[in-house]
């Protein structure tokens, strides 16, 4: 019967598998926004700003080629492994709140990752490439697959998709670990107390929700791909 994978009178009942995913990124998105809005205005005891509280850091863990950098933007901040690079965003740099030593902390924490040759950080960037390339073609190659009743296009796009789940799911334990890193690195040399650093954490499990997420809502992207490819099968 028409409407039996596609919902009633013509409407695509997958689409509530979007919108889930979409309210749980807006809800980790906004739960990030508010705590770091919170603990920027909440001042570090020992008043080092966060590439100060960075270079701390990563003297301490024994790196000394690696850079640190400002660059614009809010919550822009990244360690790029190619360059060495620890980039800090105007909200961090120079700023000497618990948000912005926490967030310095934890792109620290990836550089720390890269030195020892952390596994999941490196199984990341071996599949960015791949990743990019699944998310741009993934969403062509299905829906001509699936317009045209090809099913070898509609079983590439799903393949392709899948690199870019991947990619999510490997993502999450490195942020995690990298925070995680932080927190101690934080403590160990004397930048955050234990009081202060609950705040930082705070800040980093907001972060790091917006992963999950992230991961979620890939998840239930890929099923919808799946469920719009088993009605087309049955329709053939």
């Amino acid at each position: 019967m028409y409407g039996y994978h596609y919902g009633f009178y013509g409407f695509d009942w997958t689409y509530i598998l979007l919108i889930i995913g979409m309210l749980l990124s807006l809800a980790a998105s906004a739960k990030l926004k508010s705590t770091f809005a919170r603990y920027r205005r909440v001042r570090n005891a020992s008043g080092l700003t966060g590439a100060a509280a960075a270079a701390r850091i990563l003297r301490a863990a024994g790196i000394t080629d690696v850079q640190i950098r400002a660059i614009p933007g809010s919550l822009t901040d990244h360690y790029d492994p190619r360059t060495k690079t620890v980039s800090l965003s105007q909200d961090i740099y120079g700023q000497t709140s618990l948000a912005a030593v926490g967030v310095a902390a934890h792109e620290c924490g990836h550089a720390i990752q890269h030195a020892v040759h952390y596994v999941p950080l490196e199984l990341r960037s071996a599949i960015v490439p791949a990743a990019n390339f699944g998310s741009t073609l993934s969403w062509p190659l299905f829906l001509i697959g699936l317009i045209a009743g090809i099913r070898p296009l509609i079983t590439a796009g799903i393949v392709l998709f899948s690199l870019a789940v991947l990619f999510q799911l490997v993502t999450l334990p490195v942020e995690i670990n990298a925070s995680a890193r932080a927190l101690r690195m934080l403590q160990s040399t004397g930048i955050l107390g234990t009081e202060e650093t609950g705040g930082a954490r705070r800040v980093l499990t907001a972060a790091a929700l917006t992963y999950v997420a992230a991961l979620a809502a890939s998840i239930l992207q890929l099923l919808r791909l799946l469920i719009l490819a088993g009605g087309r099968r049955n329709d053939d």
